[in-house]
Protein backbone atom coordinates (compact mmCIF):
# COMPACT_ATOMS: atom_id res chain seq x y z
CA UNK A 1 0.00 0.00 0.00
CA UNK A 2 1.36 3.40 -0.96
CA UNK A 3 2.01 5.94 1.77
CA UNK A 4 -0.48 8.40 0.27
CA UNK A 5 -3.23 5.76 0.32
CA UNK A 6 -2.40 4.82 3.91
CA UNK A 7 -2.48 8.48 4.91
CA UNK A 8 -5.88 8.92 3.26
CA UNK A 9 -7.34 5.90 5.02
CA UNK A 10 -5.93 7.07 8.35
CA UNK A 11 -7.44 10.53 7.83
CA UNK A 12 -10.80 9.01 6.89
CA UNK A 13 -10.79 6.81 9.99
CA UNK A 14 -9.94 9.77 12.21
CA UNK A 15 -12.66 11.89 10.62
CA UNK A 16 -15.20 9.12 11.13
CA UNK A 17 -14.22 8.91 14.80
CA UNK A 18 -14.54 12.64 15.36
CA UNK A 19 -17.55 13.24 13.09
CA UNK A 20 -19.39 9.93 12.64
CA UNK A 21 -21.49 9.50 9.52
CA UNK A 22 -25.20 10.11 10.08
CA UNK A 23 -28.20 9.36 7.92
CA UNK A 24 -29.34 12.46 6.03
CA UNK A 25 -32.95 11.41 6.50
CA UNK A 26 -33.22 10.57 10.19
CA UNK A 27 -29.83 11.65 11.61
CA UNK A 28 -29.11 8.22 13.04
CA UNK A 29 -25.38 7.29 13.07
CA UNK A 30 -24.08 4.61 10.75
CA UNK A 31 -24.40 5.48 7.06
CA UNK A 32 -25.40 8.32 4.73
CA UNK A 33 -28.79 6.79 4.02
CA UNK A 34 -30.06 4.11 6.38
CA UNK A 35 -32.11 1.12 5.26
CA UNK A 36 -35.35 2.56 6.64
CA UNK A 37 -34.96 5.95 4.93
CA UNK A 38 -33.84 4.28 1.72
CA UNK A 39 -36.93 2.08 1.73
CA UNK A 40 -39.24 5.07 2.24
CA UNK A 41 -37.88 7.24 -0.59
CA UNK A 42 -40.74 8.79 -2.64
CA UNK A 43 -39.82 7.27 -6.01
CA UNK A 44 -41.61 8.59 -9.08
CA UNK A 45 -43.30 5.78 -11.00
CA UNK A 46 -42.15 6.58 -14.52
CA UNK A 47 -45.08 5.01 -16.35
CA UNK A 48 -47.38 7.46 -14.54
CA UNK A 49 -45.12 10.51 -14.78
CA UNK A 50 -45.62 13.39 -17.20
CA UNK A 51 -43.44 12.68 -20.26
CA UNK A 52 -42.72 16.42 -20.63
CA UNK A 53 -41.96 17.75 -17.14
CA UNK A 54 -41.54 14.55 -15.12
CA UNK A 55 -44.25 15.40 -12.58
CA UNK A 56 -45.66 12.33 -10.83
CA UNK A 57 -49.07 11.14 -12.03
CA UNK A 58 -49.04 13.53 -15.01
CA UNK A 59 -49.01 10.94 -17.79
CA UNK A 60 -52.59 11.52 -18.94
CA UNK A 61 -53.30 15.01 -17.61
CA UNK A 62 -50.48 17.04 -16.10
CA UNK A 63 -51.33 19.84 -13.67
CA UNK A 64 -47.76 21.17 -13.71
CA UNK A 65 -47.15 21.89 -17.40
CA UNK A 66 -49.04 22.38 -20.65
CA UNK A 67 -46.84 20.10 -22.74
CA UNK A 68 -44.54 22.91 -23.89
CA UNK A 69 -41.76 22.05 -21.42
CA UNK A 70 -38.56 22.92 -23.28
CA UNK A 71 -36.46 19.72 -22.91
CA UNK A 72 -37.53 16.83 -25.13
CA UNK A 73 -38.43 14.85 -21.99
CA UNK A 74 -37.73 15.16 -18.27
CA UNK A 75 -37.08 12.27 -15.92
CA UNK A 76 -37.39 12.89 -12.16
CA UNK A 77 -36.26 10.19 -9.75
CA UNK A 78 -38.01 11.35 -6.57
CA UNK A 79 -40.58 13.77 -5.22
CA UNK A 80 -38.99 16.78 -3.55
CA UNK A 81 -39.97 16.36 0.07
CA UNK A 82 -38.59 14.67 3.16
CA UNK A 83 -35.34 12.78 2.62
CA UNK A 84 -34.73 13.91 -1.01
CA UNK A 85 -34.88 17.54 0.10
CA UNK A 86 -32.41 16.74 2.88
CA UNK A 87 -30.08 15.01 0.41
CA UNK A 88 -29.91 18.10 -1.80
CA UNK A 89 -29.40 20.44 1.15
CA UNK A 90 -26.70 18.28 2.73
CA UNK A 91 -24.74 18.09 -0.52
CA UNK A 92 -24.99 21.78 -1.39
CA UNK A 93 -24.90 23.50 1.98
CA UNK A 94 -23.34 20.98 4.36
CA UNK A 95 -20.59 19.91 1.93
CA UNK A 96 -21.41 16.20 2.23
CA UNK A 97 -19.75 15.40 -1.09
CA UNK A 98 -20.22 11.65 -0.62
CA UNK A 99 -23.85 12.21 -1.59
CA UNK A 100 -22.97 13.01 -5.22
CA UNK A 101 -22.68 9.33 -6.26
CA UNK A 102 -25.83 8.55 -4.23
CA UNK A 103 -27.76 11.12 -6.26
CA UNK A 104 -26.23 9.80 -9.47
CA UNK A 105 -27.29 6.25 -8.61
CA UNK A 106 -30.89 7.39 -8.00
CA UNK A 107 -30.90 9.22 -11.34
CA UNK A 108 -29.52 6.15 -13.11
CA UNK A 109 -32.32 3.99 -11.67
CA UNK A 110 -34.97 6.47 -12.82
CA UNK A 111 -33.43 6.76 -16.30
CA UNK A 112 -33.38 2.99 -16.70
CA UNK A 113 -37.07 2.79 -15.78
CA UNK A 114 -37.95 5.76 -18.00
CA UNK A 115 -36.28 4.09 -20.99
CA UNK A 116 -39.31 1.78 -21.22
CA UNK A 117 -41.80 4.65 -21.61
CA UNK A 118 -42.40 7.13 -24.45
CA UNK A 119 -41.63 10.83 -24.50
CA UNK A 120 -44.03 13.23 -26.17
CA UNK A 121 -42.26 12.59 -29.51
CA UNK A 122 -43.04 8.87 -29.26
CA UNK A 123 -39.45 7.70 -28.73
CA UNK A 124 -38.08 6.47 -25.40
CA UNK A 125 -37.73 9.13 -22.72
CA UNK A 126 -34.11 8.05 -22.33
CA UNK A 127 -31.88 5.84 -24.42
CA UNK A 128 -28.23 5.35 -23.39
CA UNK A 129 -27.24 4.24 -26.88
CA UNK A 130 -28.79 7.38 -28.39
CA UNK A 131 -27.19 9.76 -25.89
CA UNK A 132 -23.85 11.30 -26.82
CA UNK A 133 -22.91 13.05 -23.58
CA UNK A 134 -24.06 14.32 -20.19
CA UNK A 135 -24.22 18.06 -19.42
CA UNK A 136 -25.15 19.77 -16.18
CA UNK A 137 -26.77 23.01 -15.08
CA UNK A 138 -23.79 24.91 -13.64
CA UNK A 139 -23.68 26.85 -10.40
CA UNK A 140 -23.38 30.62 -10.51
CA UNK A 141 -19.94 32.05 -9.77
CA UNK A 142 -21.27 33.35 -6.44
CA UNK A 143 -22.53 29.90 -5.43
CA UNK A 144 -19.25 28.31 -6.49
CA UNK A 145 -17.26 30.84 -4.47
CA UNK A 146 -19.48 30.28 -1.44
CA UNK A 147 -19.32 26.47 -1.55
CA UNK A 148 -15.96 25.87 -3.17
CA UNK A 149 -17.41 23.33 -5.61
CA UNK A 150 -20.17 22.87 -8.18
CA UNK A 151 -22.44 20.18 -6.77
CA UNK A 152 -23.98 19.29 -10.12
CA UNK A 153 -20.57 18.84 -11.70
CA UNK A 154 -19.85 16.22 -9.02
CA UNK A 155 -23.19 14.50 -9.66
CA UNK A 156 -22.72 14.63 -13.44
CA UNK A 157 -19.25 13.09 -13.19
CA UNK A 158 -20.61 10.28 -11.02
CA UNK A 159 -23.52 9.73 -13.41
CA UNK A 160 -21.11 9.72 -16.35
CA UNK A 161 -19.19 6.87 -14.74
CA UNK A 162 -22.42 5.09 -13.79
CA UNK A 163 -23.87 5.18 -17.33
CA UNK A 164 -20.61 4.94 -19.24
CA UNK A 165 -21.31 8.20 -21.10
CA UNK A 166 -18.88 11.09 -21.62
CA UNK A 167 -19.23 14.30 -19.66
CA UNK A 168 -19.53 17.54 -21.65
CA UNK A 169 -18.82 20.50 -19.36
CA UNK A 170 -20.06 23.08 -21.87
CA UNK A 171 -22.53 25.35 -20.05
CA UNK A 172 -21.54 28.63 -18.40
CA UNK A 173 -23.83 30.68 -16.22
CA UNK A 174 -23.98 34.40 -15.51
CA UNK A 175 -25.09 35.90 -12.22
CA UNK A 176 -28.78 35.76 -11.30
CA UNK A 177 -30.88 36.14 -8.19
CA UNK A 178 -31.34 33.05 -6.04
CA UNK A 179 -34.24 31.12 -7.57
CA UNK A 180 -35.36 29.89 -4.15
CA UNK A 181 -36.40 33.46 -3.28
CA UNK A 182 -38.62 33.87 -6.34
CA UNK A 183 -42.15 32.86 -7.19
CA UNK A 184 -43.05 30.75 -10.20
CA UNK A 185 -43.81 33.74 -12.42
CA UNK A 186 -40.40 35.36 -11.86
CA UNK A 187 -38.12 32.34 -12.26
CA UNK A 188 -38.01 32.19 -16.05
CA UNK A 189 -37.47 35.96 -16.34
CA UNK A 190 -34.68 35.81 -13.76
CA UNK A 191 -32.75 33.19 -15.75
CA UNK A 192 -33.45 34.47 -19.24
CA UNK A 193 -30.17 34.82 -21.16
CA UNK A 194 -27.99 33.74 -18.22
CA UNK A 195 -26.66 30.50 -19.73
CA UNK A 196 -24.57 29.86 -22.80
CA UNK A 197 -22.80 26.90 -24.32
CA UNK A 198 -19.06 27.57 -24.55
CA UNK A 199 -18.37 24.80 -27.05
CA UNK A 200 -19.90 23.45 -30.24
CA UNK A 201 -22.37 20.61 -29.61
CA UNK A 202 -23.67 20.38 -33.17
CA UNK A 203 -25.70 17.24 -33.83
CA UNK A 204 -25.32 15.88 -30.28
CA UNK A 205 -28.11 14.23 -28.31
CA UNK A 206 -27.51 15.40 -24.76
CA UNK A 207 -28.67 14.52 -21.26
CA UNK A 208 -28.91 17.66 -19.09
CA UNK A 209 -28.94 17.08 -15.33
CA UNK A 210 -29.90 19.26 -12.37
CA UNK A 211 -30.78 18.62 -8.74
CA UNK A 212 -34.39 19.85 -8.54
CA UNK A 213 -37.04 20.91 -11.06
CA UNK A 214 -39.71 23.34 -9.87
CA UNK A 215 -40.91 25.45 -12.78
CA UNK A 216 -38.28 24.08 -15.16
CA UNK A 217 -36.70 27.51 -15.69
CA UNK A 218 -33.11 26.31 -15.21
CA UNK A 219 -33.62 23.27 -17.43
CA UNK A 220 -35.30 25.42 -20.08
CA UNK A 221 -32.50 27.97 -20.13
CA UNK A 222 -29.83 25.27 -20.29
CA UNK A 223 -31.70 23.47 -23.06
CA UNK A 224 -32.08 26.63 -25.12
CA UNK A 225 -28.37 27.38 -24.78
CA UNK A 226 -27.44 23.88 -25.97
CA UNK A 227 -29.89 23.94 -28.87
CA UNK A 228 -28.56 27.36 -29.88
CA UNK A 229 -25.10 25.80 -30.28
CA UNK A 230 -26.46 23.08 -32.51
CA UNK A 231 -27.49 20.24 -30.19
CA UNK A 232 -29.89 17.85 -31.90
CA UNK A 233 -31.92 17.13 -28.76
CA UNK A 234 -31.81 17.67 -25.02
CA UNK A 235 -33.34 15.30 -22.48
CA UNK A 236 -33.40 16.37 -18.83
CA UNK A 237 -32.98 14.40 -15.62
CA UNK A 238 -33.30 15.63 -12.03
CA UNK A 239 -33.04 13.99 -8.66
CA UNK A 240 -36.33 15.49 -7.48
CA UNK A 241 -39.46 17.16 -8.86
CA UNK A 242 -41.51 19.77 -7.01
CA UNK A 243 -45.24 19.58 -7.73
Amino acid sequence: MRISELARQTADALAETLWPTRCVGCDQPGELLCDECRASLPWVEQRLACPSCGAPYGFLTCTECDGTWVPRATVAALGFHGTPAQIVTCLKDSHELRLAPVIAAAMACALEEASAWPARDGSARFSPVSTDAICFVPATSAAYARRGFDHMELVARALSAELGLPLADVLARAAARDQRKLGRADRAENLSGTMRAVDDVAGANLLLVDDVATTGASLAEGTRALLARGASSVTACVLARVW
